[in-house]
């Protein structure tokens, strides 16, 4: 099978056949922002994700998804059209809307974005949360200020994200509690807030009952849909309901694996984190009982949202949507969670790079499968189209991803030899055992080479011991396009 990078045609057809398919499925597409693969169904002891864990139970389990970037903009980027960072540039938060990779809000003669493709294939496309990079689908700055135009141009019939007391996106996805936030003199800057009130009283709550009413409204309409649902949590800061704060001081929260700083070149100092205030004394590295509560912070959140997933599947089975649905959950990078002494993304290694990918496809994945081979985001789109039966299929950019479709049905054949992510100048190449990160060029060029198989973090640089690995690996990055 060829590696990542295979080009589709510019004109893709989801089935070779000139005959019609009959009801094409709904699409429940959920994106949950910063949610590493800490969750049950991926063994991990102290999460407890019960309802992503009987979706995973029902579908597919992907156990070594890799993302295209380590930050949401440009991670949804290459997710959302299909494209690799070495063919578009996307590598910013705001590459969707600025810059030479933006989107054009003129109407093309293919579709720019996933949505749009199944918008303009006869589907009703709503947006929820956070799928792209702004909370809601509308190009604001942190303060406010902006034009409000479309982050994905003629993606979404419907705006649907609640703002409550919020009043607006950004407001809404830094929330504290009583429509406080972090931006536009919000002023709040507290890591985590233990929340007195219900689900509603934060935004996660508000959208999982604003999709559930959209899926209601969705059943009486007579096209199928394409729901995007986006929540914010576990995105800092960590706010959560005490009903979740509580239950995790029930749960033994194991400490980092690898707390100490690696000697690579790519440690960062966790700005995003450290620019918040704590309870406890922000050191550089955190005390080990520090590391912990924040690592249950963290866990807290992923439990809200998990209730909140629960929520809206609950809601499809009993409008009787279960078995018209596709639905994929999607984590939109990884996190250090106190990993070598680093809090966030932003790195080009495993921890930041691998993320949640389930995907429950009616008729077609087998209860509790699990794949194990190498995927990424950008195999999403085909996957996506060919499943969705769409008649309108001409994307306006070549596609850089494969089709899961082969392993969704069971299939063993795998479908590259590496994943490979970009961050800056930097290229992290991930086989089935080994990690190498490249950045510079010729003489300059520096690299980094990891063993899988000793674990996830960057402990030992095997670079200058196996320059044959190195070199078989470098083989494998892409030029730029």
């Amino acid at each position: 099978m060829p590696i990542t990078g295979t080009v589709l045609a510019a004109l893709l057809i989801a089935a070779q056949d000139p005959q019609p398919k009959n009801d094409p499925p709904n699409v429940l597409f959920i994106a949950i922002d910063d949610l590493r693969t800490e969750l049950g169904c991926y063994g991990v002891s102290d999460a407890q994700s019960p309802n992503l864990d009987r979706l995973a139970a029902e579908g597919m389990l992907f156990t070594r998804h890799y993302v295209q970037a380590p930050t949401c903009g440009a991670s949804r980027y290459a997710l959302l059209t299909g494209r690799s960072p070495s063919r578009s540039g996307a590598g910013g938060n705001a590459s969707l809307y600025q810059g030479d990779a933006a989107l054009s809000q003129e109407q093309t003669e293919g579709a720019q974005s996933l949505p749009e493709l199944f918008r303009r294939s006869g589907y009703h496309t709503t947006l929820i949360g956070k799928i792209a990079h702004t909370p809601d689908g509308r190009v604001y700055a942190y303060d406010g200020t902006g034009d409000g135009r479309e982050e994905l141009p003629h993606a979404w019939d419907r705006y649907a994200t609640p703002y409550a007391e919020w009043e607006r996106g950004w407001g809404s996805f830094f929330a504290y509690a009583n429509g406080a936030h972090r931006e536009d003199g919000g002023g709040h800057r507290d890591l985590m807030q233990i929340v007195s009130g219900d689900d509603e009283s934060l935004p996660d709550g508000l959208m999982a009952q604003a999709a559930i009413a959209e899926l209601a409204v969705a059943k009486e309409r007579d096209k199928p849909f394409f729901l995007g649902l986006g929540f914010f949590k576990p995105h800092l800061p960590f706010v959560a309901p005490a009903e979740d704060w509580d239950a995790l001081e029930r749960v033994f929260v194991r400490d980092a694996r690898s707390p100490n700083k690696p000697a690579s070149k790519h440690w960062h100092r966790s700005n995003e984190f450290y620019g918040y205030n704590a309870s406890f004394p922000l050191t550089r590295p955190l005390a080990k009982k520090d590391r912990i509560l924040a690592r249950h912070g963290y866990l807290a959140c992923v439990r809200y949202v998990d209730r909140q997933v629960g929520k809206v599947l609950r809601a499809l089975d009993e409008l009787g949507l279960r078995e018209s649905t596709i639905v994929v959950v999607w984590g939109d990078h990884g996190w250090h969670l106190g990993e070598s002494a680093i809090w966030g993304k932003h790195t080009p290694f495993e921890r930041a790079l691998r993320s949640t990918l389930i995907m429950r496809v009616p008729g077609v994945t087998e209860p509790g499968s699990t794949c194990e081979e190498l995927v990424e985001s950008i195999d999403l789109y085909p996957t996506l189209m060919e499943l969705g039966a769409t008649s309108f299929t001409k994307s306006e950019h070549p596609l850089d991803g494969e089709s899961l479709l082969p392993l969704l049905q069971g299939g063993s054949e795998p479908l590259r030899d590496a994943a490979i992510s970009y961050w800056g100048n930097t290229v992290s190449v991930r086989t089935a055992n080994y990690r190498l990160i490249s950045s510079g060029e010729g003489e300059e060029r520096q690299v980094e080479l990891y063993d899988m198989r000793a674990g996830p973090d960057p402990l030992v640089d095997l670079a200058p011991a196996r320059p044959k690995q190195v070199a078989r690996m470098l083989a494998m990055i892409p030029r730029a396009r």
